[in-house]
Formats: C-alpha cells, structure tokens, sequence
C-alpha cells in the first residue's frame, strides 16, 4: 500500500463546483488524491503523517499558462543574449522554477525560449531538481524579421539567415518543418508570433506576420503531432488569421476587436491576458536606458491598454486563460496577475478557474490537473486567508506539495 498523507483543511476551494467548503480531510496516497472526507479525520495508523492546514484555505494547485523560464527582465538582458553561454541560462532556469514552484505554480505552459526550457522540463520529470510540471513550445516560430526571429537586432555579420531549424518560417513548406524540427525537439505545444511585438528589436509592435494559409499549415501539422498552437499577438488583424486557423489561444490580445472577440466565442479559442506584464513593461520605459530605444515607444503604447482590453473581453464571454508572460517581471511573482484580473471586473473564483480547471482542458489533463478531487494529481497549495474574500492572499502562499510531494 503507498504511503498515505493526511491534510486538514480549513477551508478548500472546490473549483469544479465554484464553492468554499469547510473543515476537509483530504487523503493522499502516492501521487495521486484518494479521498476528500468531511470532518477532520485521524488515520487510524499513528505512522501516517497529518498535516495541519485547519486555519488556512486550501486549493488545487495553479497553472500559469504563459511563462519564459529561461530568463528574467533586466537592464542587461538584450546583452545577456551575447555575454550568457546555454549553461548560464540553464543554470538560471533551476532558479526561476523553483521560485515559481513556491509561489504555488504546479503547472505551466512555457511559450518559448532557445530550447533550454525541454531540458528543463526533463529534469523536473526525473525529479533532479524542484520545480512546476510544465509544457514547453521550445523555440517560438516567427517570420523573417518577426517577433521570435533570434537575430533581430544583431549586425549584418551575426544576423545570417535562419530558417526552420531556428523557428523562421517564410513559406508553407518552411511551416511544416519548422513544426516537426520541435516534434524532434521534445516540445509539447508549438508557439507563433503572429504579430509583432514589444521587446523585440523591431518596429512594429501589432503588424500581422503570417500570411493565413501559413498559420493553417503550421496548426494542420501540429494537430497531426498532438500539439495545439498559443498565438503572441497584439494587432487585431494577426489575432483574426490565428483564430481563423485554428489557433488555441491567444496571448496578450492587445487591439482585439469586438469582431475577434465573438470568434474566438465562436471557435472555441481562448484569451491568455498576461496583465502584469503589460503593467511591468509600461514601468520600466520609464526609467531611462532599461529597454533599447526601438523598444520604449512599443511599451508606452501596449503596455497600458491590456488590462482593459481583458475586462472588455471577459464581459463579452471570451474564454479565459491564467497567463502572466512571467519573465517580463520577476519569476514567482506570478500571482499578481489574481489582483488584477479582479480588479478589471472578474470575480475571484472566476479567475482561479481560469488557472485550473480551465487550462487542464487545453493541456488534456482533464482527469489529473486543476482539482482537489479523488484521482487527480496531489498538486496542492494553502495560503492564510480565503482568497474569495481577499484575492491578495494568494501572492503568500505558505504551503505547496506537487505531486504528494511536499516542497513548502
């Protein structure tokens, strides 16, 4: 028989059902969630462990459907790129996982970095070092020029000509090897940039950068390996060719039209807001030699309006998912995202949903993710307050176990 783990519950956020519930015993055997009882129960062995978690709020633990774990924003990041050797930024990602991990982050969808983040995943998974369960893209594909080309910015010596292989794409043929280059990678999902965008080397924030018939042979491709494809966009015009094509999500939604809006209703696809961001970058264009000078009039002009484009679209009925583009701002401080998706109208249970129950459908761990429940994963966090009542709790998390495993 595994070895059993008792937690005392306080409160817990039953979030298939959208209620606070009482005084919860909840069982664990393994990895996995046996039971939850009603009552405070004793284990009837006095070997098996309790945990006592009867003044604090109990919930499942939380997904962030848009981070970059292989890096962090600073002043010397765009130099980072030339001064930083693949170890560095490995070393750097144990970090930042650890730090997202104690924030009570489980789960996360990594949307791109130079494919240090599949090694990252692996080490997790093999239990090497501390860190959330995550889906990686690898590397994010771009057009030429656009805004995951990696050479943008550099001279004329160092700028070459990627393709494929680098995540550049320019023809259908390029689209479908560049998604089977990340098949052969180990990514889990395959990421566009389907319009420019804000701290990139490169003018325009919201072009659109894929012609239609690109992105429907990238997503047909991608459907025949299992992948769902997120979307980087800002102009309306790049979000409109994505959703039509069959894209999942769509990351930031920046200038997103009432018209964009009923479609992605209307296909099923789904809004990751990453606020935070939007509120970080717009701070440090601010403070003077921070961002490179193309990048600075990019961020006064995005940063501001995406918070409000959410509440737009929330109201609307859009599909929700929890994103913050972590790595924008300090790694672990993901929970702000909570204060400000509240803050633009949408009630807390709504938003913890949206960094449950909601992103284990689109990751298809239905049965395993995003619930206190009997046979899902024992991904479990507690903080000191009922977030319902005070959504601000939720950036103290005091206690995380992932997996049955107790890391805080």
């Amino acid at each position: 028989m595994a070895q059993q783990t008792y937690i005392h519950a306080g409160k817990l956020i039953d979030t298939k059902n959208s209620k606070v519930l009482e005084e919860r015993t909840i069982i664990v055997e393994a990895n996995k969630i046996s039971s939850v009882e009603k009552g405070f129960k004793k284990p009837s062995i006095d070997s098996i462990q309790v945990i006592d978690l009867r003044n604090k709020t109990v919930l499942p633990g939380l997904t962030d459907m848009h981070v970059h774990m292989e890096g962090e924003s600073s002043p010397g990041e765009y130099l980072e790129s030339f001064t930083n050797n693949p170890a560095d930024n490995a070393f750097n990602s144990v970090g930042f996982a650890e730090k997202t991990l104690m924030a009570g982050f489980t789960t996360v969808r990594d949307l791109g970095g130079s494919g240090i983040n599949i090694s990252l995943r692996n080490a997790i998974n093999k239990g090497k070092i501390a860190g959330p369960r995550i889906f990686t893209a690898g590397k994010s594909l771009a057009t030429t020029g656009g805004h995951a080309d990696p050479t943008n910015g550099v001279n004329a010596e160092l700028m070459g000509n990627p393709g494929p292989k680098d995540g550049v794409v320019n023809s259908l043929e390029d689209a479908r090897k560049a998604v089977r280059q990340r098949y052969k990678n180990g990514a889990d999902l395959i990421k566009i940039t389907a319009t420019g965008g804000v701290l990139s080397v490169a003018k325009s924030s919201s072009n659109p950068q894929f012609f239609t018939e690109e992105i429907e042979e990238i997503v047909k491709t991608a459907k025949d390996y299992g992948f769902h494809v997120a979307a980087h966009a800002h102009g309306d015009e790049g979000m409109q060719r994505a959703v039509r094509a069959g894209v999942k999500t769509i990351e930031h939604g920046t200038l997103m039209s009432e018209e964009t809006m009923d479609l992605m209703k209307q296909m099923n696809a789904y809004l990751v807001p990453t606020i935070t961001a939007g509120k970080e970058v717009t701070e440090n264009a601010q403070i003077e030699g921070y961002y490179p000078e193309l990048v600075v009039p990019k961020a006064q002009e995005i940063g501001p309006k995406i918070q409000n484009t959410f509440a737009k679209a929330y109201k609307r009925g859009v599909p929700i998912l929890f994103g913050t583009d972590a790595g924008v701002f300090k790694h672990g401080e993901n929970a702000r995202e909570f204060e400000y998706m509240t803050e633009a109208g949408m009630p807390v249970m709504d938003a913890i949903i949206s960094a449950t129950i909601s992103p284990a459908k689109v990751l298809n761990m239905e049965t395993e993710s995003g619930q206190i429940a009997p046979g899902f994963y024992a991904d479990i966090i507690a903080v000191n307050e009922d977030p319902t009542q005070n959504v601000s709790t939720l950036k103290e998390v005091v206690f995380v176990m992932k997996e049955g495993k107790v890391y805080k």
